[in-house]
């Protein structure tokens, strides 16, 4: 199972048009993918969890599994840490029963169910951008897409074998109040607790399961071209989403990111950090963080995620025979650096 953390207002048909006058947008013109036949619908495991009869639990867990086989007993186990299911497994029923009656956990349930009572406008973006993931990866396969409630338990999106989750009390708002109550959620983060940052998010999950990343250590340098790949993934199947989003940074953040590029890769050069493999150097630049640690006030975290976009971007301007499924096939990450001639000026 591969999971995504977004802690990233409105679901309105107004979004998209929110979305594309947010931020700087790359400009290059989409391709036409309407031709492209993807078929997607939403599973409400959320709101079927939620019927089931506490005083009763065991057949209603029966009824889910029947339905879901595969994600419950993930769901139960990974994303609850309610032990290993089974369905005569007393544990997960006492602890569900657990859930289901507390009423903080309830009012959650509701919140969710009232805030996503209709879900078209997602079911058609994860449509847009599932044709244009088929148009550049003609083998990818459309997911089983199924929405869950975790208990604010930091799930936004997961993959599970041919099933895309969807953890949606990860998405109720930057203003919503209970998030503010859980200590390990900064303020930072809870901004991108948003509907505008779920199919991001979607598309993220899913591009690490189809390439996932070197499980060897790899130094900063490496880390950089690796993220800028999924970046630059995400920038052409996910063509009408502003920057900001796919980068989770704000327009200020970005901007500066724009007007500080040279300085930016001149404080890796001089530090000699490029070819650092110290894990805590690395997180510096590449874990999530509301700054960048040694860098002036106004750069955001994540800033490896912003200099290993434009040495993709140079990568592929310099290389326009490479296809999008190619570089993401390509693991030779020093190579495409190399081969980048990525200098800014």
């Amino acid at each position: 199972m591969q999971s995504y953390t977004n802690k990233y207002t409105l679901l309105t048909g107004c979004l998209i048009a929110l979305l594309g006058i947010s931020a700087c947008h790359s400009g290059k013109k989409a391709p036409d993918v309407s031709h492209i036949p993807v078929n997607v619908t939403v599973e409400r495991f959320d709101s079927a969890l939620y019927t089931i009869d506490t005083n009763n639990i065991q057949p209603g867990l029966a009824r889910l599994h029947a339905t879901w086989p595969v994600f419950l007993p993930v769901y139960m186990s990974d994303v609850m840490n309610f032990g290993a299911y089974t369905d005569s497994s007393t544990e997960v029923q006492k602890q569900l029963h657990l859930f289901l009656t507390t009423p903080d956990f309830r009012h959650l349930g509701n919140d969710v169910a009232k805030k996503y009572k209709d879900l078209t406008l997602l079911q058609q973006q994860l449509t847009q951008s599932f044709r244009y993931i088929k148009y550049y990866i003609p083998a990818f396969r459309t997911p089983k897409v199924v929405t869950f409630v975790s208990g604010i338990a930091n799930y936004g999106a997961i993959t599970i074998d041919s099933i895309l989750g969807i953890g949606l009390d990860m998405y109720m708002g930057g203003d919503y109040p209970p998030y503010a109550r859980i200590p390990d959620y900064p303020e930072y983060m809870i901004q991108r607790f948003a509907p505008e940052y779920i199919t991001t998010n979607c598309v993220q999950v899913l591009q690490q399961q189809m390439y996932p990343p070197s499980r060897t250590p790899a130094n900063l340098l490496e880390q950089m071209v690796e993220a800028g790949k999924q970046q630059y993934f995400l920038d052409k199947v996910l063509p009408e989403t502003a920057d900001t989003i796919r980068f989770g940074y704000t327009k200020n953040q970005l901007q500066w990111c724009h007007d500080n590029e040279q300085m930016i890769w001149q404080f890796f050069v001089q530090n000699n950090l490029l070819y650092s493999n110290d894990w805590q150097q690395v997180s510096h630049f590449m874990g999530d963080a509301p700054s960048t640690q040694g860098m002036p006030e106004g750069s955001p975290g994540k800033i490896g995620y912003y200099v290993g976009y434009r040495i993709i971007s140079k990568y592929m301007d310099n290389h326009p025979e490479v296809s999008l499924q190619q570089l993401m096939e390509n693991r030779n990450l020093t190579e495409i650096f190399r081969e980048s001639k990525y200098r800014p000026r």
